[in-house]
């Protein structure tokens, strides 16, 4: 049997990893100088003290708690599959627990290049592949086929949050001055970077050149879609509306970010995403 390990990038809280038999390790947050678990606390407060003006970050799962993730599994292969390196470091950190295990020959972990919507689904694909009795080396290939065909936008609506984290790309940051305008940031370089796409007038043309994009991009009924938010559920109920209408054979789901992801985007921000089956 395989053991699955993953993050809350994939926003799966620890109480869902156990229904699936899959170890979720929560991302750290930070805010008023007080220390919480991704997914592990009320995101409407962690919301107030954003609108109060308190300042947040956010990092990996602590090294000590991976290691010990790994070394419970015993006699298990172990498939960790983390948040996109150079989104977080939490990939650099999986690996570095991997190198101080004394299982380390049965753990791989694997970079899923992408974060929320697709990270959840490469987790799941992973739990059905696992359930059907795959070993890792079968899982990974299963997922990597999925990986190559994801792709990932962002519509925010402060730049000071992603400027902050470092995750936009110095000539991408500057057009978060524009004002009155809708930025729409897109997953690159293998998910290390998010980079400017495209720049509309209003939300629904923004959503508009996206939609464009995924006919271009062939997105089929061989696709999962998904729209996330960062307590902008209005606006991402009429975004998923928009997309059922166009793209009616896919599966289309709606997410709330976690904590760990509104630090990044910022309040209000909306994703929407998609990966191949």
């Amino acid at each position: 049997m395989v053991k699955i390990i993953t993050d809350t990038s994939a926003l799966f809280t620890v109480e869902d990893g156990i229904h699936m038999g899959v170890d979720v390790l929560p991302l750290c947050v930070s805010i008023d100088d007080h220390q919480y678990r991704d997914l592990c606390f009320d995101t409407k407060l962690f919301l107030d003290k954003i609108k109060e003006g308190h300042v947040p970050s956010s990092s990996q799962p602590p090294i000590g708690e991976v290691l010990a993730a790994y070394e419970d599994a015993k006699e298990e292969e172990i498939l960790n599959i983390t948040m996109a390196d150079g989104l977080s470091g939490t990939y650099q950190t999986a690996c570095m627990a991997k190198q101080q295990a004394c299982n380390a020959s049965s753990i791989t972990v694997l970079n899923s290049q992408t974060l929320c919507g697709p990270h959840r689904y490469l987790v799941e694909k992973a739990v059905r592949l696992r359930d059907l009795g795959k070993n890792v080396k079968e899982i990974v290939q299963e997922l990597e086929h999925s990986i190559a065909s994801e792709h990932s936008f962002l519509i925010p609506q402060n730049f000071d949050f992603l400027r902050r984290g470092g995750r936009l790309k110095p000539a991408a940051a500057t057009i978060g001055g524009l004002l009155k305008l809708k930025p729409i940031m897109e997953k690159v370089e293998g998910g290390t970077r998010l980079d400017k796409f495209d720049i509309a007038r209003t939300l629904s043309k923004a959503v508009q050149h996206i939609v464009d994009f995924m006919k271009e991009d062939g997105v089929n009924e061989y696709y999962k879609i998904f729209v996330s938010h960062a307590d902008a559920l209005e606006d991402a109920r009429k975004i998923k509306e928009k997309l059922v209408s166009i793209f009616s054979e896919c599966e289309i789901e709606l997410l709330d970010l976690s904590p760990a992801f509104i630090t990044q985007g910022g309040p209000q921000c909306i994703a929407i995403q998609y990966i191949a089956k």
